[in-house]
């Protein structure tokens, strides 16, 4: 099978496995805080046996900025997908384009155009959407923890932008690390059951560890819209693992947010290269 056709079929598997981490957090029974300090833990320690001997780390800021924006992309996910429904914790996190199509100029002196501002007011709007079912005070706070965590990951991109010669790899585990470290004093709340810790296990060697290292292989290998179009397929498989898995249905309006939310996103990808050529 050639390369390319490997890379396809790596990165689609990669969209499952991160996919189906709002199932595996859902059925573990487990302080938000803890769950992420140990799935980190395990991650960690997953990606330095995987990468050893090609790990160089670099503590500038920049590089810790990274860190810290994924650390609290994978805090505040997991502590939303708690509170609320997978569906609105996954769809408000893919929000992150927005932020970073703002900050962009500013930080990193890339021009928005026009019709970002237009993607903008889109994605906004199908983000207000998401707020217009009937919530809980704790699903009110799970939205409002899963727009955190669109900031967070802008700011992980936009850090990673930032470093010339960057490497993820360090830059997650240093977040994993950081996450761990966040989740420590919560790890003495009664302990989860077998099936809890099983569940640990796989978010944290598999869902967070080898799926990192399917991507990496493959998104050497692949376009930078293929990529973006097939890890899509997590926004909509997540919700509906958990649909099946665990009974969660979203409400009406957060599944019209998210088609506007997704297919924004979407359209802002595939634009560039729907675009034809100017003549000469």
């Amino acid at each position: 099978m050639p390369d390319k056709s490997k890379a396809i079929l790596l990165m689609a598997a990669t969209a499952l496995i991160w996919s189906s981490g709002g199932l595996a957090i859902k059925l573990v029974e487990w302080n938000p805080m803890a769950i992420t300090g140990v799935r980190s833990l395990l991650a960690a320690a997953t990606l330095a046996v995987l990468f050893r001997g090609r790990l160089r780390f670099r503590f500038s800021g920049i590089a810790l900025g990274a860190a810290a924006g994924y650390a609290g992309l994978l805090i505040t996910n997991v502590a939303a997908t708690k509170l609320t429904t997978s569906a609105n914790a996954i769809l408000l996190a893919y929000t992150a384009p927005v932020y970073v199509a703002l900050l962009a100029p500013r930080l990193l002196g890339e021009k928005t155009r026009r019709s970002d501002w237009l993607f903008i007011l889109v994605t906004v709007g199908g983000m207000c959407l998401f707020f217009m079912d009937r919530l809980s005070p704790s699903g009110l706070w799970g939205n409002i923890i899963a727009v955190g965590t669109g900031m967070s990951y802008a700011a992980f991109t936009l850090c990673m932008r930032a470093q010339k010669d960057a490497s993820p790899v360090e830059s997650v585990i240093l977040g994993h690390l950081l996450t761990g470290v966040c989740g420590l004093p919560f790890l003495f709340s009664a302990a989860p059951s077998g099936s809890g810790w099983a569940g640990l296990l796989y978010l944290g060697i598999i869902q967070q560890g080898v799926s990192l290292a399917l991507y990496t292989w493959a998104i050497k290998r692949l376009g930078a819209l293929e990529a973006i179009l097939i890890m899509m397929l997590e926004p909509i498989l997540n919700p509906l693992l958990v649909a099946v898995g665990y009974g969660e249905l979203p409400g009406a309006w957060a599944v019209t947010g998210g088609i506007v939310v997704i297919g924004a996103v979407t359209l802002r990808a595939v634009g560039p290269a729907l675009r034809l050529p100017s003549r000469p």
